[in-house]
């Protein structure tokens, strides 16, 4: 870091150096409270994390499933298939695979920011149906947090992959890392016979903390839910809801689970 001295005759009679010390100040004045706002709020966060603990990150927990914490004594009720879709566990190299075929939708605000979604790899905003797509639920062997990569076989574009994670911050409230920092916040629980997701705000991921940011009303709340069908299936959809515009997004179909830890 410069340190320049300004001698004290020339700060009142130089005109250019009365300008930039000015604009300096102007710049320092606003940018300094919000920067001391966003270090307390991670600083709070942290001193938070570290009294509280997390359940699920405990190597003494890995041979539970990731998601039996999550669901709470509602676990025993999940039917089969769902027990194989959720049996990943913590700090371990375990990995799910299903596949099945989605209807993909979008419309309004995901139409018109379609390029900036294929070129960083967040949720696909095309308008196909019947879309091969195969899912690889990976357990993280360092961390309680579960990756799911996701692969889109589109027929006029390449295998497209979207990838995120998700982890447990409390009891049934999950939230979901995209690309670029993006977070999901959920609620995740069971209830009327299927897996609810439910719509908790949006966070960028900062530093390993995650920093709630008011995007519901522009980017609209995103629900989910999964209803089995028999052992080795089940049915699912993802919807995004805008308050003004209705449903600008959903995919939804059929998957079977091919492969279990």
């Amino acid at each position: 870091m410069r340190i320049f001295f300004v001698p004290e005759d020339r700060v009142g009679s130089d005109p250019l150096i009365t300008k930039k010390l000015y604009t300096c100040f102007n710049l320092v004045k606003f940018a300094y409270p919000r920067w001391r706002a966003v270090y307390n709020l991670l600083l709070t966060r942290k001193k938070a994390c570290k009294e509280k603990g997390s359940k699920i990150d405990n190597l003494n927990l890995q041979n539970a499933p990731i998601f039996k914490p999550i669901f709470g004594s509602s676990w025993d009720q999940l039917p089969s298939v769902m027990h194989k879709h959720y049996a990943n566990r913590p700090y371990t190299y375990d990995i799910t695979v299903i596949e099945g075929k989605l209807d993909v939708s979008c419309s309004g605000l995901f139409k018109y920011l379609a390029p900036l979604f294929w070129l960083f790899r967040g949720i696909p905003p095309a308008n196909e149906k019947n879309v091969p797509v195969t899912v690889q639920f990976e357990s993280d062997p360092h961390s309680p947090s579960l990756i799911f990569n996701r692969i889109f076989y589109f027929k006029c574009r390449k295998p497209y992959h979207f990838r995120s994670r998700m982890i447990q911050i409390k009891d049934s409230e999950v939230i979901e890392i995209m690309p670029l920092g993006l977070c999901w916040r959920m609620h995740c629980f069971w209830q009327e016979n299927r897996v609810n997701l439910k719509h908790k705000g949006y966070a960028l991921s900062i530093l390993g903390h995650f920093v709630p940011i008011p995007l519901t009303m522009l980017l609209g709340a995103g629900n989910a839910e999964e209803v089995a069908i028999d052992d080795n299936s089940f049915v699912m959809q993802v919807a995004i809801t805008h308050p003004w515009w209705g449903k600008i997004y959903q995919y939804k179909g059929q998957f079977t689970v091919k492969e279990t830890p």
